[in-house]
Parts: C-alpha cells; sequence; structure tokens
C-alpha cells in the first residue's frame, strides 16, 4: 500500500493565512487505469498567487474548494504507466498540487529535460514565473536599449528574470528589495545597475538617485508604499507591467496615492495573468531554458524539506522570508 500525502486547504483566512488553514492528508494511492499515468512529484512551486485562491472572493480565477489540495505546479518522474505516450523514468512538469503523487491521463503533463538544466529550474526561471518575467517585459513594457526599468521583488522568482532580460536587453535597470543581503545579490550576481533596498526608508530618494533619468518601464510585483514611490519618478509615456500586488494580499488597503500621474505622464499600465497568455509559452520557454543551459541567466532557490512543511514555507513566502524562488524538496 502506498500513501500519497497531501496539503489540504480546509479553512478561509481570516485576514492573514495561518498553519490552521490547511491540514496533512494521508489517503491510500489508487491504482492507476487504462491510460493513465502515475507521476512521483519531486518539487513543489510555491507562488504567491496561491494566497488569493484562498479567499472566497470573485477574482481571475475562481476560489480554491476547501477539503481539496492545494493547486500548485510540480515537476517529478513518471514511475508507472498505462497509456503509449509516457514511459517509467520520464521527467514531467504538471499541476497536480500540494501532494506526493499525481495521476494523469496525459492531457496535463509536460515533457522536460532534466538532463540539460535542473528538474527544479522548470517551475522558476523556466517555468511560470520566467514565463511572466517574459511576457511582462516583452509584450508590455517592450523596453529600448538605453531605457531604464526598474522591477520590485527584485530577487524573487519573477523579478530577477526581468531585470536579466532587461539587460540583455540594453537597459539600465533598478531592482528594488528587501533587504541589504537581497540587494548585494540582485547587482553582484544578477548583474542589476542598481537595487534599492525599500526597508531602508527614504525610497523616494534612492530612486532618484538610481535612476536620475526617470523610468521608462516598471514591472511591478508588490504595489503599496513601492508602486507611489515609482509613480512619482516615471517619465512621460511610461509602461507598467502590473504582475502582483502582494503588499495587499492579507486583506490590506492599497490604495494608489497619485493616480493623475497616470494621465499627466500619458502612462500604459496593464495588469496581465499569463495563463491568459498560452501562445507565447513555447517560445518563452525555450529561451529561458536555453539562455539557463548556457548559464547567461541566474537563479536562485530557497529550498523547503517534505509536504509538510509545505504550509510554514508557503506563510514565509508571503512575508518575504525566501530568498529567490520558494520550492518545496518532496523525494
Amino acid at each position: 500500500m502506498t500513501i500519497n500525502r497531501q496539503i489540504l486547504l480546509v479553512s478561509r483566512p481570516k485576514a492573514e493565512a495561518t498553519l490552521d488553514n490547511f491540514h496533512l492528508a494521508a489517503p491510500e494511492l489508487p491504482e492507476i487505469g487504462d491510460g493513465q499515468i502515475l507521476v512521483r512529484n519531486f518539487y513543489l512551486s510555491l507562488d504567491p498567487y496561491m494566497r488569493g485562491r484562498m479567499n472566497d472572493t470573485r477574482s481571475y480565477a475562481p476560489p480554491q474548494p476547501l477539503d481539496t489540495v492545494m493547486i500548485g505546479a510540480t515537476v517529478g518522474e513518471v514511475i508507472e504507466s498505462r497509456h503509449p505516450d509516457w514511459q517509467p523514468g520520464d521527467a514531467v512538469a504538471a499541476m497536480f498540487g500540494w501532494q506526493e503523487y499525481g495521476i494523469s491521463d496525459g492531457s496535463n503533463l509536460r515533457r522536460i529535460d532534466d538532463a540539460r538544466i535542473p528538474m527544479s529550474a522548470y517551475l522558476g526561471a523556466a517555468g511560470m514565473p520566467g514565463v511572466t518575467a517574459w511576457y511582462g517585459l516583452n509584450r508590455i513594457i517592450a523596453p529600448k536599449a538605453g531605457e531604464t526599468v526598474a522591477v520590485s521583488a527584485a530577487s524573487g522568482a519573477v523579478g530577477s528574470v526581468v531585470g536579466q532580460l532587461a539587460k540583455r536587453a540594453g537597459c539600465r535597470v533598478i531592482g528594488i528589495a528587501g533587504g541589504a543581503q537581497k540587494c548585494a545579490y540582485v547587482v553582484e550576481t544578477l548583474g542589476f545597475d542598481a537595487c534599492i533596498d525599500y526597508k531602508a526608508g527614504n525610497l523616494d530618494e534612492a530612486l532618484r538617485a538610481a535612476a536620475p533619468d526617470g523610468i521608462d518601464g516598471y514591472f511591478e510585483n508588490v504595489g503599496g508604499e513601492v508602486l507611489n514611490a515609482v509613480m512619482r519618478h516615471l517619465n512621460a509615456h511610461s509602461r507598467i507591467a502590473l504582475c502582483g500586488m502582494i503588499s495587499g494580499y492579507n486583506g490590506e488597503p492599497i490604495p494608489l496615492m497619485y493616480p493623475a500621474l497616470l494621465l499627466t505622464n500619458r502612462v500604459r499600465l496593464e495588469g496581465f495573468i499569463v495563463t491568459e497568455h498560452m501562445d507565447v509559452w513555447p517560445q518563452a520557454l525555450k529561451e529561458l531554458a536555453d539562455a539557463i543551459a548556457a548559464g547567461e541567466l541566474r537563479y536562485r532557490e530557497t529550498m523547503a524539506q517534505g509536504i509538510e512543511n509545505a504550509p510554514a514555507a508557503f506563510l514565509g513566502l508571503l512575508k518575504g522570508e525566501n530568498f529567490g524562488k520558494q520550492i518545496v524538496r518532496l523525494v
């Protein structure tokens, strides 16, 4: 008998999410039928969007149903197959959620080449976060060489890719991150031109010093006071790719202090959900994987061990305790 340990969402957060919202279940794994594949999940992705799914509110996607396995991307290996197109040993990416095993008919599986780049990278820089960065930068900000691009949460899974891609496009890149250690990594390892520690205060003055010619493109992951500060330094005809507003994920109000600047500077602000643009995924994934394999795109991971530690790691992610992409190792 094989046990499939899972994390279920069992209650809605009142404000800040807590460990009590989750439950560790251990059901018996059923046998697969004809046309099915059994996958052992090796790694689980934890991402900020999951916090929004915990709420029973109107959004771009339905809320996570209670008493079901938490949503999430996974990578792993086929260990049993009764499907002609899949063989044991195949490395795959899927959306099996917070559990150790997954059963599929093959329709939701994507082959990955873990001999070329590490399997976990397909959850980060060569996965959904990387495609998010690629789309927001290339299709919304559309930077030109010589322009200044700023990105919040610059050391995270999305922001770190945004900045590196913008540098490859010939831009001056300004990161915003929390803490001196993260800022040092953004500049010294990722190659950003500057990084501002928003926890140090004086965000407005620091932006003026780092971007004396103003900001032409801004990739937003945070919202709140960071967005308000950046707004004061936007150039005419600047572009904002609005990816996330993690500062308000626990229900806090996140007012926009200077909305008139959107008009004054003729700013293009566009929110986007990357899964609504599946047509770009093949191109983006290929470019990202090629860059990682060539050593031209760097990334960092924070790794929790064991499915039982996924809830605590997720809550830490929402507080910025992770460094780079937050992943749970399941084997």
